[in-house]
């Protein structure tokens, strides 16, 4: 009877410990679903560490569609796209559902910015409601900065770094301030160029516009323009000393994750990549002298051909003169660390976590 008794307790002292491990587990399990300008992005993450953004990628999945061409366009959504992004959104979710064992409170859905410009909003976010009985957010671009730092610099080096993002349009970031009594002050950075406003400007300056598409003019004209650069980001550095005093410089958006990919060439694991400036300034020499690296590289390796379907060789100059002219104006970069932060789909996602974690401090 003893026996009995004490393999019943066993038994359930074993199931017990189970329910908690797998209770546990999902605790530490978070899922974004982004609706994109131009994609809907899936990922679902293990956090292990959110102050250190120490986390596994455990699914992650990418649809194209042309969601915020028709919005320009139109000014609304088209019946098809709300169509699409319900009929992908369902399906994701019943995805990541059924094979993550998800907690429903860790499940956000989320639409770009784009979209709150578009005057049949509520239609789509209708749509997702009674689809999957959550709410759609539209993410606030006044809020994107904010958003970028807390989600792309791990927690505990938000007092000792600052984030830029090098976008299509502008380059954006900010840095977080210690004030007394434990409080926090955000300070949002932005650059008027980002890759393609850039590339623009310097095409507006060739007089000949038959020679917009020359190389040898682009470049000469590129070359030029940097001096207007570099006075904008000088200013930008003036205005915010306290930049100077951060020991690590964390860089995300496409500019990197193009410079990332085609130089070093290699499926990089890691969620930050250590950069140095002597590996940009290679990279930039590949890029104005010997092209044909990386088209050749491209017919081999996936992740370059997706770099080159992205960007054709002007917009990667422009990208990557941001870049070496960011770095080049910062002082003492030799005593810095800089990282990219490679994994950029998950940024809105880690911030989402961060917010609702009582380790982190994100009022700010």
């Amino acid at each position: 009877m003893l026996k009995k008794n004490k393999s019943q307790i066993l038994f359930f002292i074993l199931f017990n410990l189970f329910f908690s491990i797998t209770s546990f587990a999902q605790k530490n399990l978070y899922a974004g679903i982004e609706i994109g300008r131009r994609a809907i992005k899936v990922s679902v993450l293990d956090v292990n560490n959110i102050r250190k953004a120490d986390y596994d990628i455990l699914y992650f999945s990418n649809d194209r569609f042309s969601f915020a061409d028709h919005i320009t366009a139109n000014g609304e959504l088209t019946q098809d796209d709300i169509t699409q992004a319900g009929v992908t959104v369902i399906s994701q979710l019943s995805k990541i559902r059924k094979e993550f064992k998800l907690l429903e409170e860790n499940i956000f859905i989320v639409a770009a910015p784009v979209f709150a410009s578009a005057r049949n909003i509520d239609v789509l976010k209708n749509k997702i409601t009674s689809l999957t009985n959550k709410k759609l957010d539209i993410l606030n671009v006044n809020e994107e900065p904010k958003t970028l730092v807390k989600g792309a610099i791990p927690p505990v080096d938000y007092a000792n770094a600052f984030l830029l993002d090098i976008g299509a349009q502008t380059t954006k970031g900010g840095y977080i301030d210690e004030l007394e009594d434990d409080k926090l002050e955000f300070i949002p950075l932005e650059l008027d160029f980002g890759t393609m406003t850039l590339t623009d400007a310097v095409q507006k300056t060739v007089s000949n516009q038959n020679q917009v598409n020359d190389m040898s003019v682009y470049q000469e004209k590129s070359f030029d323009f940097n001096t207007v650069l570099r006075k904008k980001i000088k200013d930008l550095l003036d205005k915010n000393p306290l930049l100077l005093k951060k020991e690590k410089i964390y860089l995300s958006g496409g500019a990197v994750w193009a410079f990332a990919t085609l130089y070093y060439n290699e499926n990089i694991k890691e969620h930050y990549v250590a950069l140095s400036m002597e590996d940009v300034l290679n990279y930039d020499a590949i890029l104005k002298n010997n092209f044909i690296k990386f088209t050749t590289l491209s017919k081999t390796n996936k992740e370059a051909a997706r770099v080159l379907s992205t960007y054709d060789q002007k917009y990667l100059i422009s990208a990557n003169n941001i870049l070496v002219s960011l770095l080049e104006s910062i002082p003492n970069l030799e005593t810095k660390k800089i990282f990219f932060v490679k994994d950029g789909q998950t940024i809105w996602l880690i911030s989402h976590i961060a917010d609702r974690s009582k380790k982190v401090n994100t009022n700010f």
